[in-house]
């Protein structure tokens, strides 16, 4: 397990750092504007039907099937192209009308700004069923243990950024936007090539030949597992879609602040989900193969076992990592983005948006690992009622924040909704089983380490503070 894990945090921590590296160069280009709020809206809509429709809730849902299904090449032929036919639909109403769909995102932008995003909505959108594509290979890939490609395979996205604003950087600013758009697409393109690659080098690429070829004629013989897919998918899109909807909701809301107040989000946010990216999804990812097939073959106590160990190993990681981020979040700030176009006032709002997504980094991500539990057990009615439970206390708490806090308060609302989250996964999964999973000398070594970390922190940000 660990093995995998490690394999997915090395991946995962590659193009993060490859994405920081491209977002030094869009704050220095774009700085926090009119026109990065533009790319921002524009590829924040097929990053939300990504991360909800074609990752999560499809990843979740597709391999307890794939496990279960008697009848694997036939049953993942139906099920890519049933997809991958909605999402083309999708795509192609995003190209006839872009104007519509990029007022839904952004409400609060003028008619004007709109006129100006909506191309790039268009050419963004092309992205989400190159990576459904991609998720569907890895999902196949994952439950052949097989990760390090869909590891890794995120940094090409970045890479095809930093080369679109490299190509890019004599140009105007909504010259830069384009470029961007078009590397988004590119990197898509990349992703797809390198799981293809993968899954012929496994094998299953005569699995989905196998697929085709034999799909009508046993074709009946799936009708079963299809429709149990398709039960339980709508479902597990809600209650996968928590975390994402209240980001689009951030954007949203955000639409009606100052300029750049988009900008800020997305900034912070990109910081707070390197620790949850390279811990508890990298963890998840590796996870939740191993508990479907113990859930399985009812092997129960093997499962939780695996659970106890990536429980206490995210608690450290994610406690210590929370700490970082709110005493050092000025200097985070300053360090990554502070030059060019993104001044001090810029590194001061975004700051104070970080220190309120940190609040929520161990509830989001100690969510992530349990509701895994959920979804092995196809619990997906469960997971969607919780996730409806926590949007709606974080819309309340961000139509309360967003006058008195601004920005940072959208924040804190979204922090809040991960709380709401976690409590009420635990409960599904049983309290008394959490609190089994407390008592442990593990809970007395994180208080200690917790106090001790915080003291270094704190000794380390005066020093720093000398050369700021």
């Amino acid at each position: 397990m660990f093995k995998a894990i490690f394999t997915n945090s090395f991946g995962i921590l590659t193009s993060r750092v490859l994405g920081f590296f491209r977002d030094l160069l869009t704050a220095s280009s774009l700085g926090a504007n009119i026109y990065s709020d533009i790319f921002f809206i524009a590829f924040k809509l097929p990053n939300l039907f990504r991360r909800i429709f074609a990752e999560g809730a499809f990843t979740q849902v597709f391999i307890p099937a794939f496990a279960r299904t008697k009848h694997k090449a036939v049953f993942s032929i139906n099920i890519f192209f049933i997809f991958l036919s909605i999402i083309l639909l999708i795509t192609l109403l995003v190209n006839l009308v872009p104007e519509l769909f990029t007022k839904a995102i952004a409400t609060g932008f003028d008619a004007h700004t709109i006129h100006l995003a909506a191309p790039y909505v268009a050419i963004n959108f092309w992205y989400l069923p190159l990576i459904f594509s991609v998720t569907f290979l890895s999902g196949m890939l994952q439950y052949k243990h097989h990760f390090a490609t869909s590891a890794f395979a995120t940094a090409l996205l970045n890479l095809s950024l930093i080369a679109a604003l490299t190509l890019s950087h004599d140009k105007s600013q909504s010259q830069i936007v384009y470029y961007l758009s078009f590397g988004v697409v590119v990197g898509g393109v990349l992703q797809l090539i390198v799981h293809l690659i993968a899954i012929y080098k496994l094998g299953l690429l005569q699995l989905l030949i196998g697929g085709l070829k034999y799909f009508k004629k046993k074709s009946q013989f799936i009708k079963q597992d299809s429709k149990k897919f398709r039960t339980n998918f709508l479902p597990a899109v809600w209650g996968n879609s928590t975390a994402q909807v209240s980001a689009f909701l951030d954007t949203f809301l955000a639409s009606f602040l100052a300029s750049g107040s988009i900008s800020y989000l997305y900034y912070a946010n990109r910081i707070f989900q390197l620790p949850l990216a390279l811990f508890a999804i990298a963890t998840s990812v590796a996870l939740f193969p191993r508990i479907a097939r113990y859930l399985k073959n009812n092997d129960e106590a093997k499962a939780l076992a695996n659970l106890q160990k990536a429980f206490w190993f995210l608690a450290f990681l994610l406690t210590f990592s929370t700490l970082g981020g709110i005493i050092l979040s000025h200097e985070i700030i300053w360090l990554l983005f502070q030059r060019g176009a993104f001044d001090a006032q810029d590194t001061t709002n975004t700051s104070a948006v970080l220190q309120m997504y940190m609040l929520g980094l161990l509830p989001f991500g100690i969510q992530k690992l349990f509701v895994l539990w959920l979804y092995a057990k196809e619990m997906q009615t469960q997971a969607a009622k919780i996730a409806t439970v926590s949007l709606v206390v974080y819309v309340t708490f961000a139509l309360t924040f967003i006058v008195p806090f601004g920005v940072a308060g959208l924040a804190l609302a979204s922090t809040i909704g991960g709380f709401t989250s976690l409590f009420f996964t635990l409960k599904v999964f049983g309290i008394k089983n959490f609190f089994a999973i407390l008592r442990s000398k593990n809970l007395l070594y994180l208080g200690i380490g917790s106090v001790l970390f915080t003291l270094l922190l704190l000794l380390f940000k005066d020093f720093i503070s000398a050369y700021i």
